[in-house]
C-alpha cells in the first residue's frame, strides 16, 4: 500500500460550525453562502475560473477519525458499503461538492449552496462542465427509494465524533 499526501490549497468557510443539522448535499443547501480562502502560492491557478458559474470543491474531511466500510447513510435505515454512499467516514476522507461560484475577489472565492463544515481544508477546485459531467441515463441504486428526501434532509449525529461534514 502506498502513502499519498496532499497539501491544502485553501480553507473553506461556511456558517456551519457543527455537523449536526447541516445540509447533507449542495442540493439541500440552496442559498447558503460561504467563501473559500486560497493560499498565496496557488492564487495564480484561479486565472479564468471566474468564467464558470459552478465549481467542484474537493476537500478533506478533517475531523474524520475512523473509516467505516459499512455505514447507515442519512437517506436510509439499512447498512450499505461506504463506496455505495457519500458518507464521510471513508478510508480516504475526501469530500466533493458542486457549488455556485458567485465571484472572485483577490484570494477569496464567494460561493453559494455550501454544505461544508467551516474551516475545512480545500484540496482542489475543478470547473463544473455539463458536457463533461452530466450523464443522461443513470441508476442511483438503493438511493432511488429516498430521492424525495434529498433536498430536505439534514445531518444528524450518526457520524458525529468521527466526521467533519456531511454527504449522504
Amino acid at each position: 500500500m502506498s502513502v499519498v499526501q496532499f497539501k491544502s490549497i485553501g480553507v473553506i468557510h461556511s456558517p456551519f460550525t457543527d455537523i449536526k443539522g447541516m445540509p447533507i448535499q449542495p442540493s439541500s443547501a440552496q442559498g447558503i453562502e460561504g467563501w473559500v480562502e486560497i493560499f498565496a502560492p496557488y492564487r495564480a491557478g484561479l486565472q479564468d475560473l471566474d468564467g464558470f458559474s459552478h465549481i467542484y470543491l474537493l476537500y478533506h474531511f478533517h475531523k474524520v477519525m475512523d473509516a467505516e466500510l459499512v455505514v447507515i447513510p442519512f437517506l436510509d435505515k439499512q447498512p450499505h458499503g461506504v463506496f455505495a454512499t457519500r458518507a464521510p467516514t471513508r478510508p480516504n476522507p475526501i469530500g466533493l461538492s458542486i457549488v455556485e461560484l458567485k465571484r472572485i475577489e483577490n484570494e477569496r472565492l464567494y460561493i453559494a449552496n455550501v454544505d461544508i463544515l467551516d474551516g475545512t481544508p480545500l484540496l482542489d477546485i475543478k470547473p463544473y462542465i455539463p458536457g463533461f459531467d452530466q450523464e443522461p441515463n443513470v441508476r442511483v441504486g438503493w438511493l432511488a427509494a429516498g430521492e424525495d428526501e434529498i433536498r430536505t434532509k439534514v445531518s444528524d449525529d450518526r457520524f458525529e465524533g468521527s466526521a467533519s461534514g456531511k454527504d449522504e
